[in-house]
C-alpha cells in the first residue's frame, strides 16, 4: 500500500488491518483506460481497452439475445472512491458497515480499470433484485467466454455483500 492510500486509510478511519481481514488485493491504474461510452446517469466510462474490448463483445453477444446490459459504474479513482466513502460517512454509516458495500480505496476492482457495476432496464443499479433478472441470469451463462466473473458471490471470504450487478474482466 502505497503513502497516499495509507492516508486515506487514516482519513476514513480505516483500520490498518484491512487487507488481512477482506483479503483483497491491492489494486493498480492502468494507464490504458478508454472511454466505454455514457453509463446509465448519463456519465462518461472508461475501463482498460482490453477490458472495454471485452465489454463490447459481450454487450452485443447480450443484445443479439435482447438482453440490454446498461453500466452503472466502471473505473474509480482511488480520490473517486474516498468521495463515495465519506458521502456515506456523511450520512451516519459506520465504515465497518459502509466496506462490506465499497471496498476501500486502493482494493477495488474498479481501480483496475476492469470491473464494471451493470443493470438492466426495469431493475434498480446496484440492488439484489437485479439477480433476478434475465440480464443476470444472462451474464452468468455467457459472462466467463468474454473472461468476466462474478467478484462477490453469496458467502465470499472478502466480507463484501453479495453483489450480483458486479462483473470483473479476467481475460
Amino acid at each position: 500500500m502505497d503513502a497516499t492510500v495509507r492516508d486515506y486509510h487514516e482519513q476514513l478511519g480505516i483500520s490498518p488491518d484491512y487487507p488481512e481481514k477482506t483479503k483483497l488485493r491491492v489494486q493498480a491504474t492502468p494507464g490504458n483506460l478508454v472511454d466505454i461510452g455514457l453509463d446509465c446517469y448519463s456519465r462518461p466510462q472508461r475501463l482498460r481497452s482490453d477490458a472495454a474490448a471485452a465489454w463490447e463483445s459481450m454487450r452485443k453477444a447480450a443484445m443479439a439475445e435482447s438482453i440490454e446490459l446498461l453500466v452503472v459504474s466502471a473505473y474509480r479513482s482511488p480520490e473517486y472512491q474516498v468521495e463515495v466513502i465519506q458521502r456515506q460517512l456523511a450520512d451516519g454509516k459506520p465504515i465497518e458497515d459502509i466496506l462490506t458495500r465499497v471496498a476501500a480505496p486502493g482494493y477495488s476492482e474498479h481501480q483496475s480499470g476492469c470491473a464494471l457495476d451493470l443493470t438492466t432496464p426495469g431493475y434498480e443499479a446496484v440492488e439484489e433484485e437485479f439477480e433476478d433478472s434475465p440480464a443476470f441470469r444472462w451474464l452468468v451463462a455467457n459472462a466467463p467466454m468474454h473472461g468476466f466473473h462474478l467478484s462477490y458471490p453469496r458467502d465470499n471470504p472478502y466480507g463484501v455483500i453479495y453483489e450480483p450487478w458486479h462483473w470483473c474482466f479476467v481475460g
